[in-house]
Formats: C-alpha cells, sequence, structure tokens
C-alpha cells in the first residue's frame, strides 16, 4: 500500500543529483564570532554565523520539489517485527535488512520520492548486496532523513495529555546523523482536542518542536515540523480549525523565538477534520478548505514546502 506525499507549495530550482553526491563529503560544522567593542558602550556584542544556512535551504527545497514526496520507512525494530510476522518471518537484523533492502531498491524509486525518513538502524545499515542504504538512496536523487524523537511520555500536570521526548542528547546525535549522510530530520509530537488541549500541552507541544528544530539546523538537518492535531473525538470541524490555529500559532512563535530558519524547515499538518467519533461528517472539499484557510492564515511564506501525507508501504 502506497499513498503520496504532496508538496503544496512551490519551490526553487532544487539540487541536481551529482551536486548532492558531490554534498556527501564530510564535514564540521564551522562558526565564526565577531566581537565588537563600541567605544561608546561596554557591552560585547556576539554574533554567530551559521555555516549551514545554503545547505539547509537546498535540502529543503530538494525534498519539497513538486511531484515527489517523503517515504517513511522509519519504523521501529519492533513494528518493523509485525510486518515481518505477518509472513511468518522471525524478527532479526538481516531480515529487517532485507525488507528495507526491498524498499530502497524498488523500480524508479526517485522519480517519485524526493526524501526518505530512516529509523537509526537503518541508517547505518547496508543492503543485502553490501551497499549503504543511504549510498542507495542518494544515488537515485533522495534526500536520507533520520527520526530523532524518543517517543510521546505522560506530560505531567496536564489532562492526561502527551509530550514528546528526545532533546536531550539531540545535539550530537544530530551531528552523527549528519556524518552519516542524513540531512534531514523528523519530530512527532501530538495535540489531543478531548483532553482540553490544555494550555501547557499546547505550550510544550511547541517548546519542544522549536527546540528540536533550533537543534536539528544548528547540525546540519531540515526538520520537518509536526504538531499532530489526534483525529479522537466528538468534535466538530469548526472546534479543530480552532485548535489547529492556536497550535500552530505557538509553534511558529516560538520557532521565531529559537531563531529558527524558515527557509529550512519543512512543514507537516494534519488536515483540518472533525473528530472521528463526530456525527457531522465533512467532505473531502469542506476539509481541503478548511485545511488551505488554515495554512494561509498560519504559515510564513519563507517555508518552502508543506508535506501532506506521508507514504507508508507494508509487506
Amino acid at each position: 500500500m502506497a499513498s503520496a506525499s504532496a508538496s503544496l507549495l512551490k519551490s526553487s530550482p532544487v539540487l541536481d543529483k551529482f551536486e548532492w553526491v558531490k554534498g556527501q563529503s564530510l564535514r564540521q560544522p564551522s562558526v565564526s564570532v565577531v566581537r565588537c567593542h563600541p567605544t561608546a558602550a561596554p557591552s560585547t556584542l556576539t554574533v554567530r554565523a551559521g555555516s549551514y544556512i545554503d545547505e539547509l535551504v537546498k535540502t529543503a527545497k530538494t525534498v519539497a520539489s513538486p511531484g515527489r514526496g517523503i517515504l517513511a520507512m522509519d519504523e521501529s525494530n519492533a513494528t518493523c517485527g509485525k510486518r515481518l510476522a505477518s509472513i511468518g518471518l522471525e524478527n532479526t537484523e538481516a531480515n529487517r535488512q532485507a525488507y528495507r533492502t526491498l524498499l530502497v531498491t524498488a523500480p524508479e524509486l526517485g522519480k517519485y520520492i524526493s526524501g526518505a525518513i530512516l529509523f537509526e538502524e537503518t541508517l547505518y545499515q547496508s543492503t543485502v548486496d553490501g551497499e549503504k542504504i543511504v549510498d542507495v538512496l542518494v544515488k537515485q536523487g533522495i534526500v536520507p532523513g533520520i527520526k530523532v524523537d524518543k517517543g510521546l511520555v505522560p506530560l505531567p500536570g496536564s489532562n492526561n495529555e502527551s509530550w514528546c521526548q528526545g532533546l536531550d542528547g539531540l545535539a550530537s546525535r544530530a551531528a552523527a546523523y549528519y556524518q552519516q549522510g542524513a540531512r534531514f530530520a523528523k519530530w512527532r509530537t501530538v495535540v489531543s482536542i478531548p483532553n482540553g488541549p490544555s494550555a501547557l500541552a499546547v505550550k510544550e507541544a511547541a517548546w519542544g518542536l522549536a527546540r528540536y528544530a533550533a537543534v536539528s539546523q544548528d547540525n546540519g538537518l531540515v526538520p520537518i515540523v509536526e504538531p499532530e492535531i489526534l483525529l479522537d473525538g466528538e468534535h466538530g470541524i469548526d472546534r479543530t480549525f480552532e485548535v489547529a490555529q492556536k497550535v500552530w500559532a505557538e509553534v511558529f512563535f516560538y520557532l521565531a523565538e529559537n531563531n529558527v530558519l524558515f527557509e529550512g524547515i519543512l512543514l507537516k499538518p494534519s488536515m483540518v477534520t472533525p473528530g472521528a467519533e463526530s456525527k457531522d461528517k465533512a467532505s473531502p472539499e469542506t476539509v481541503a478548505k478548511y485545511t488551505l484557510s488554515l495554512l494561509q492564515r498560519r504559515i510564513p511564506p519563507a517555508v518552502p514546502g508543506i508535506m501532506a501525507i506521508f507514504i507508508r508501504w507494508a509487506i
């Protein structure tokens, strides 16, 4: 089963495949510090120059290239085991390797896929033929990405809501992922409408996404920003729209507070729909109208791409 990811915003010329391959040379970020000592005031001004700005912008535009989408093959080893169990195979690294090899060697994959989100094991894995999975993707013009969050856990002080963990050690992990060939990152957090959502949960989701985005960019990875509005609930589409506006306003406020480069991020918003248990159903046209209205009201024009749907493959 496969569904295509859509980039809703036009993007400017993208990286040539061979230019991307050349960009695989490993490098450490360089930091320039300029100290100004004005005669009129004793304070010191420190300016930090980001070493990845141009690369981040190019990567974001490449992943958001028109007509292609993202392959989400970041199943954990446990989830991958469920796929294997469905056809009677044991959950071993060799079998996971064969499964992932099947995905990345699909004919003409690069014609339709611009980026692939990998699980950590996959990023360091080779195909059954001994070629690095990252190299197989790059040769097809596909940008390798990496899931960097550590999952959802209960948020103390909230209304039975969750927060996403993984900021501890993220900088060192992101630097290592960049060295291995990853160029973008995924971090998923959620907001529950039936549980409030509480102001605490919304702020935690927005702040966590902003810190993740800043750390990722500082280490050369384009962050996919994804505050998922969960479908659970009996509420109507107008309530979803109200909450989504609040969440995205908070997200972009904290992205700006953390000096995140908007030209170097990608967004993965939820569609604006009624709650799954709502008696009032919405037509596809209504969902599209509400979702586009949300994007127009909340998303700055500097953002190069909106990934509406992720591809998910199953055996």
